[in-house]
Formats: C-alpha cells, sequence, structure tokens
C-alpha cells in the first residue's frame, strides 16, 4: 500500500512539474468525461474554484456575464468545484451542476470536484500554485471564488482574489488586454 500511494505521489508531482501550462492538464468534466484543457489553447481563460454555499456564491452570476460578453473573442471560465473552506461545497457533482444551471444559469465549463489545496491538492491547482510556475501569482488558495487569467499558450497572466468581483474594471482591462 505504501509504495503504491509512494508510486501515486511521485507520478502526481512528476506530471505537475513536467507542465509547462494549464493546457498540459486533463481534468474530469462536471459529468465524468475527461476534458484535455488543451482543447482550450488559443483561448483566453479564467480557472475559477467555486463553491455553491459560499458568501461569494453569488459570483456565478458575474462569471457567467463575464463569459457571455468575452465569449465570441476567445474567452472561456472554467470552473473547479472544491469543498476545501468550511464545508461550502459538499454536494456531488450532479448536485453541483443542477444548482449551478437552475441557480445561475451557468453554461460555461464545470469541472469534477477537486481539492486546491492541501495534501489532496489536484494537479493543476499545485502547478498554478507553485512559485516556480509563476513567483508573482503564486501561494496557497486563501477561498473560493480565486480567480486565474491564463493566456492563449495557458500561461498565468493574472491572479484575483475571492474578493475581487470577476465584472471590476481590473478584471476586465486584463481579460480585454489578454484578448487583444
Amino acid at each position: 500500500m505504501l509504495a503504491k500511494l509512494f508510486l501515486c505521489t511521485v507520478v502526481t508531482v512528476a506530471s505537475t512539474f513536467a507542465a509547462s501550462s494549464v493546457y498540459d492538464f486533463t481534468l474530469n468534466s462536471i459529468t465524468g468525461q475527461p476534458v484535455a484543457l488543451a482543447q482550450y489553447k488559443g483561448k483566453v481563460a479564467m480557472l475559477v474554484n467555486v463553491a455553491s454555499r459560499c458568501g461569494f456564491t453569488p459570483q456565478y452570476k458575474r462569471l457567467e456575464s463575464l463569459y457571455k460578453k468575452y465569449e465570441s473573442q476567445g474567452f472561456v471560465i472554467l470552473g473547479f468545484p472544491a469543498n476545501n473552506f468550511m464545508n461550502q461545497e459538499p454536494g456531488t457533482n450532479a448536485e453541483i451542476q443542477t444548482f449551478c444551471s437552475r441557480t445561475y444559469s451557468v453554461t460555461f465549463p464545470m469541472f469534477a470536484k477537486i481539492s486546491v489545496k492541501g495534501g489532496d491538492q489536484a494537479p493543476l491547482y499545485q502547478f498554478l500554485t507553485d512559485k516556480k510556475t509563476d513567483p508573482e501569482n503564486a501561494g496557497d488558495i486563501g477561498w473560493n471564488f480565486t480567480k486565474f487569467l491564463v493566456d492563449r499558450n495557458g500561461k498565468i497572466i493574472a491572479r484575483f482574489d475571492t474578493r475581487v468581483d470577476p465584472e471590476s474594471p481590473e478584471v476586465t482591462r486584463a481579460i480585454e488586454a489578454a484578448l487583444k
């Protein structure tokens, strides 16, 4: 068992550090299908760890609005449900999908629930938060709705804290600059 755990850890760590962009990762969609993030290469993407029972959950509405506003210009939002903060995303993937579509009419791509911090942190979030990947934007995820903006090649170009509104001038300026 220990050897299996060690091998799994080595493979995860090796794959994380072999990655050169977010587009090197494959994760399951909210419906359980593998999705290579490489399919979004050429788009500007915002990756957001989301939760359904958080004080910031209404950001779903503004994220969807942002997605609709810039989608035709090559922008996508990728939602990653995570239950790392005070059990604020306790539901199943099916429950999360239903909540997002019924409550906030979310149409941007949603992924299966993952961990964004701690010992079981998903490799994608290890990459996003690692100082070797991007010293300027590195560091642990502090709460739900942390937003990473990546360029068309999957390189991190900005990170926005939970409290930064998705439709704030700061965020929209960064998106518009990346879309040019």
